[in-house]
């Protein structure tokens, strides 16, 4: 229909490549590892915020390879030796804050995760993600890695704002 965003059409009149890649149960279950990762190192709700950088650090290839295999690995030198990927972070994360937002509204809805005033949490019924599935991509097994590190990456560190802001990124 004129006049409507690409993520205001219906699934079946979205690109066959964005409705794969971006589609709510997939970023969901990114969103939900970062969560559920988040949660065990930190021993708190994930902060709304984070859950916004998800999608574009993992999901874009250049990004997820560019994140440390480890979550002990200092945020503020990494941000400096990682300053190309972060100077397209805001954009990216602006253009995919429609996909998080269906994710979250999909994982809400399915009881996986919980909002509360403290961010995210793991709702009553959450998502199984100890089982890996019988069919998956190098690709696909990436993201997962990546999404888990991320939530045990910005369990360590000590503030949310400052995280955002080293990314450029504002809420």
């Amino acid at each position: 229909m004129p006049g409507q965003t690409r993520y205001e059409l219906l699934w079946r009149d979205r690109p066959q490549e964005e409705a794969a890649h971006f589609n709510p149960a997939f970023c969901g279950e990114l969103l939900a590892r970062t969560i559920n990762e988040f949660s065990k190192q930190a021993g708190r709700s994930m902060p709304l915020a984070y859950a916004f950088l998800v999608a574009p650090l993992v999901l874009h290839p250049s990004s997820r390879k560019a994140l440390p295999g480890r979550a002990n690995t200092a945020f503020a030198s990494w941000a400096g030796d990682n300053a190309d990927t972060l100077s397209t972070l805001a954009d990216r994360t602006l253009r995919l804050r429609p996909v998080t937002r269906e994710a979250l509204l999909f994982l809400v809805q399915i009881g996986a995760v919980k909002i509360s005033g403290d961010g995210l949490g793991i709702g009553n019924r959450p998502l199984k993600l100890s089982a890996k599935p019988s069919v998956s991509t190098d690709e696909v097994d990436e993201m997962r890695r990546a999404s888990g590190m991320l939530g045990r990456w910005f369990g360590n560190q000590a503030e949310p704002a400052a995280v955002l802001q080293t990314m450029g990124v504002r809420v």
